[in-house]
C-alpha cells in the first residue's frame, strides 16, 4: 500500500480562530442536540451529568460523549474570549416563552 501525506497540527500549536455569532449559535445548537441524545433529563440532574463527562478521561468516553465534551470545550473557549473582548450584549428574555419554544421544538422532533 502506498503512503499518503497528511497535515496535522504540531503538538505545541495554539491557534486563534475568528468566530462570528452564526458559528457560535450553530456550535451551541450542535452541543444542545448531542446533549439531548445522550442525556435523559428525567434520569438525573443535567449539571451533574455534564460534570461527570467533563471530569472523565477523554479516552474512556464513547463517541457521543466525546463529541459533547469537545463541543463543550469549544463553546467554553468562545465564551471566554467573548468575555475578554467585551463581546457580549445583555438582553431580557421571556423564560416562559423560551420554555414553550423548546417544548414545541422537542415535540416537532418526536413527530
Amino acid at each position: 500500500m502506498k503512503n499518503q501525506k497528511v497535515k496535522e497540527l504540531k503538538d505545541d500549536a495554539i491557534l486563534d480562530i475568528k468566530v462570528n455569532k452564526t458559528f457560535y449559535l450553530m456550535s451551541k445548537a450542535a452541543l444542545f442536540s448531542i446533549f439531548k441524545e445522550i442525556h435523559d433529563i428525567s434520569k438525573g440532574d443535567p449539571q451533574e451529568f455534564i460534570k461527570n463527562i467533563t471530569s472523565s478521561k477523554y479516552e474512556e468516553l464513547n463517541d457521543k460523549e466525546r463529541t459533547f465534551y469537545t463541543l463543550t470545550l469549544l463553546i467554553g473557549e468562545i465564551e471566554k474570549q467573548a468575555i475578554e473582548k467585551d463581546a457580549y450584549v445583555e438582553k431580557d428574555i421571556d423564560i416562559e416563552a423560551l420554555k414553550e419554544e423548546l417544548k414545541n421544538a422537542e415535540d416537532a422532533n418526536e413527530d
